[in-house]
């Protein structure tokens, strides 16, 4: 399975899968199944309301174009780059840079859909407005993902997105919220120094030398964000990786 290296904000490369063909391909299938389902759904309902002034064409039209419509985009962006097929198949959409992919990231995804997947061309050569040979755009969004290093779409090499396999060895984590007591004392008030993009990294870490016991790599982080911060301090490596977490939550909710 291929692997691409990312560097952390700590200049500490990660290891990530890319996600398989056969992983997007059933991914897409679980979202193509929800939408039909969807769109089944709603054909039954309007077809129970049949002659009342709200099953109109116009109804129709926007309530089960609509959510079909922008059902990649919202569900990338509200569940963390993934959709429901996404999160069946363990598959996450992040930034060509480790981090967090922002919102124009995911719609620049969304809006080359349309040439990636253009199923338009079909329709377009059957009315006789393209000639036949113009089938071959059919495949350029496969083309680029057989053709590029980490098999991106068209989509993701403007977007600048890539999508990897979450069963991986560290992964950022979703949110960098962490429990605090009410009576919890902040040590390291240089912690905000720190990037969002640092802190979710660092959590990753965190749970990454949990579950594997990869204590060489605490030492490592805890060793560059001192110099980085300038801390002096005697604390285990990953207790101070964790008391950065802490304290970052403390300020930065205060």
């Amino acid at each position: 399975m291929l692997q691409v290296k990312l560097d952390t904000g700590f200049n500490i490369e990660v290891d990530f899968l890319i996600a398989p063909f056969i992983k997007r391909f059933f991914a897409w299938i679980i979202d193509l199944t929800i939408l039909l389902a969807y769109a089944i759904i709603i054909n039954r309902i309007l077809r129970l309301g049949e002659g009342t002034a709200w099953a109109t064409p116009e109804w129709v039209y926007a309530l089960a174009g609509i959510p079909t419509l922008i059902y990649f985009p919202l569900s990338e962006i509200f569940l963390n780059g993934q959709t429901v097929g996404k999160k069946a198949t363990r598959i996450k959409v992040i930034a060509a840079d480790g981090g967090q992919p922002s919102v124009s990231q995911y719609l620049i995804r969304w809006l080359f859909r349309m040439i990636d997947f253009p199923w338009w061309i079909l329709v377009t050569i059957a009315f006789g407005a393209l000639p036949w040979w113009s089938a071959i755009f059919l495949f350029g969004g496969i083309g680029c993902l057989i053709g590029t290093p980490y098999s991106q779409r068209i989509g993701d090499v403007v977007a600048g997105t890539i999508l990897i396999d979450t069963r991986t060895r560290t992964s950022w984590e979703d949110t960098v919220f962490t429990e605090l007591t009410d009576n919890y004392q902040p040590r390291y008030p240089q912690v905000m120094q720190l990037s969002d993009k640092d802190i979710n990294t660092l959590k990753g870490i965190i749970s990454a030398v949990r579950k594997k016991s990869d204590y060489d790599l605490s030492i490592r982080i805890a060793a560059r964000i001192r110099s980085k911060l300038q801390i002096e301090d005697d604390q285990d490596s990953l207790d101070f990786l964790q008391t950065l977490l802490k304290d970052y939550n403390y300020y930065s909710t205060r």
